[in-house]
């Protein structure tokens, strides 16, 4: 006979282990089976004898036990770092308090996106971690790509997400050290001026072929650079590029281009410069001289890493150490600038601020909150592990913001929207009711009630006559008649009676609804575009080689035309609501005497986060579903079977 047999048979004429009460014996003995796999399997089984499993149970059901369960989780939880919560304990080398100093170097070619604001809030993070200090420097070294309009868009940016650098720079502030870096760097037989035509250098980088000018003399180099810095014929053709290497495996390093020519005015110098250092050898130029001690960049210049400290030590600057951090990529999303200006070119958006990009504008326009966002972005932590993260647990945490501050209204679909007919006889007459059940402070909104409403179709369609409902706000209701078209697919009109004394509490069918008289006499409703949307892109990663052009997803705008509850049309462009049994929204357009448009708002559910136009991901989701239900029927079995063995008298 095992231990559990002995426990089993004890307790046959026993509620305890020892006496009439509850004991010390009864909850270490109880401890000792919770924790032990083989009882757990077993109980699981069905293969534990009754008094046992009814004591086990019981014991379980305490409330002191309760509570000590809960709060040895809570302390398990509290000493674990949340898979989805990364870490920022990183030890940055020679980091002194006080003395770190950090910088953000957008390029002011393009809007900021989620990508650019880890990098920013990262640090934000370690200059305050060690109250240091915050550079942001515009990385403003190509004056194809840059504008005035992009600066800007990024400072604005950079201010919501509560980011202000302790000073702010330009690279182009130090154009005459960079330029003199260069002097020196030829005039130490480290660089050259090479005339070879794009296409060939290419070629002879990859295949690790010397140019026919890297063994120029110096005087040469520096005519050259002089011819380049004039922005001659001669010059306009040449590049100087550092003689680093001509085979290394790693190809960063194979003399790497660090000055080129463009004739274009730059946005900040005007006309006054014609050849333009690179980024690789800009930054740690500049880093350096402007007391950067750590450099956090992202893991896709990890191969470049040897270059900027080549550059360090054989310009004789001050060190800076280098950090790498992962990127935050998001499935069914491009966050390179030159794609996403690739689709505004196209018309394929509206605009950098379109709700479908990544761009800082773009979520926002979409409803995503700065609170949200920081919150996601700080819970990634500083890992290096590159990620494809999905949308919806950055959704889901903004749902958590907004949903207890806001204001829920009705709006019903206009297709097939069926008038119904209350036939008690009353007059018309307003209510005021809160916007926000459970958060008072959101304020109140005037209902109208009349005996003639609104209600959608697809809620009609599944009542029958003689059905009682519930209407929202208001109270139950009873079916009188359906009063189906010929062919079965729309409703003239439905005829009801209210049963207010009914028990709305015992009704599972709750609709919302919106009155067609105003009490006043005036408009009761307003029109209302609906708009959602779906990923540009079909595939969840795109890979080096795709393009992105076959991978564009066909339909990406959704709009439905609708009525909402007249007080909508107060409402400003930026505000966040909930329409009830539907989405929350944002307004996008405020309601100008004819229509306002409002934007759904994801919730971070899986369902609505696959991709319309990926059938796999489809497929996915369905599957998700399915083992939801087969999960959830499981648990039920099991809540059943304890119930059979721990009746409630016991």
């Amino acid at each position: 006979m095992n231990t559990f047999d002995k426990l089993e048979n004890h307790l046959a004429l026993r509620s305890f282990i020892s006496g009439y009460h509850i004991t010390l014996a009864d909850l270490f003995i109880w401890g000792a089976l919770k924790s032990n796999a083989i009882f757990g399997k077993n109980l699981k089984n069905g293969e534990i004898g009754e008094n046992l499993t009814r004591w086990f149970y019981f014991v379980g059901s305490l409330n002191c036990v309760q509570e000590a369960i809960n709060a040895l989780n809570k302390y398990v939880e509290s000493t674990k770092v949340k898979k989805d919560q990364g870490s920022f304990d990183i030890g940055l080398k020679d980091a002194e308090m006080g003395k770190v100093c950090t910088r953000f170097l957008p390029e002011p070619s393009g809007y900021l996106h989620v990508g650019h604001a880890k990098a920013a809030l990262l640090n934000q993070y370690f200059a305050k971690r060690y109250n240091g200090k915050l550079i942001v420097r515009f990385d403003d070294t190509n004056p194809s790509k840059e504008k005035e309009e992009f600066e800007e868009s990024i400072k604005e940016d950079l201010k919501l997400i509560g980011i202000e650098g302790d000073v702010c720079t330009h690279t182009s502030d130090h154009f005459d050290t960079i330029y003199n870096y260069a002097i020196q760097i030829i005039k130490d037989g480290k660089a050259y001026v090479d005339d070879t035509d794009r296409d060939t250098m290419r070629q002879q980088r990859g295949e690790g072929i010397p140019s026919k000018c890297r063994d120029l003399p110096v005087e040469e180099n520096l005519r050259r650079f002089e011819e380049m810095k004039n922005g001659t014929e001669f010059g306009l053709k040449c590049c100087l590029r550092a003689k680093i290497s001509v085979d290394n495996k790693n190809k960063a390093l194979r003399d790497p281009v660090i000055y080129r020519c463009n004739l274009l005015p730059h946005h900040q110098n005007g006309d006054k410069w014609k050849i333009y250092p690179t980024y690789d050898f800009a930054c740690p130029i500049v880093d350096s001289i402007e007391g950067v001690t750590h450099a956090l960049r992202t893991v896709e210049y990890r191969d470049r890493n040897p270059q900027y400290e080549w550059f360090l030590k054989n310009l004789n600057l001050r060190w800076v150490h280098i950090w790498d951090c992962s990127r935050m990529n998001f499935v069914y999303t491009l966050l390179s600038k030159r794609k996403l200006q690739w689709f505004v070119d196209q018309g394929l958006v509206t605009g950098w601020d379109d709700p479908r990009f990544p761009t800082i504008r773009g979520i926002r326009r979409r409803g995503m909150t700065i609170e949200a966002l920081r919150t996601y972005i700080l819970m990634q932590g500083a890992s290096q592990k590159d990620l494809m993260l999905e949308w919806d647990k950055l959704w889901a945490i903004n749902k958590k913001v907004i949903d207890p501050v806001a204001p829920r209204y009705a709006a019903l679909e206009k297709e097939k929207l069926v008038e119904v007919n209350i036939l008690d006889d009353f007059a018309p007459s307003t209510k005021d009711i809160p916007r926000h059940k459970k958060n008072p402070d959101v304020g109140i909104k005037t209902v109208n009630y009349s005996n003639k409403i609104y209600l959608e179709f697809a809620d009609v369609a599944e009542l029958q006559d003689n059905e009682e409902f519930t209407l929202m706000y208001w109270g139950n209701a009873i079916v009188k008649k359906i009063n189906w078209n010929a062919d079965h697919t729309a409703v003239d009109s439905m005829d009801i009676v209210l049963h207010l004394e009914g028990d709305f509490k015992k009704i599972k069918k709750k609709v919302t609804w919106l009155s067609r008289i105003a009490s006043n006499g005036e408009k009761s409703v307003v029109d209302v575009t609906l708009l959602n949307y779906d990923y540009l892109i079909t595939k969840r990663k795109l890979e080096e080689d795709d393009e992105v052009k076959d991978f564009i997803t066909p339909v990406t705008e959704f709009k439905k035309s609708a009525v909402g509850d007249i007080s909508m049309a107060s409402l400003k462009k930026g505000d966040i609501i909930q329409i009830e049994r539907k989405d929350y929204y944002i307004v996008d357009k405020a309601y100008d005497g004819t229509s306002l448009d409002i934007i759904s708002i994801p919730d971070g559910k899986a369902g609505k986060m696959a991709s319309k136009a990926d059938t796999g991901s489809q497929k996915n989701e369905k599957k998700e579903k399915k083992d939801k239900k087969e999960k959830k029927e499981k648990k039920s079995s099991k809540k059943e079977k304890k119930r059979k063995c721990c009746p409630k008298e016991c």
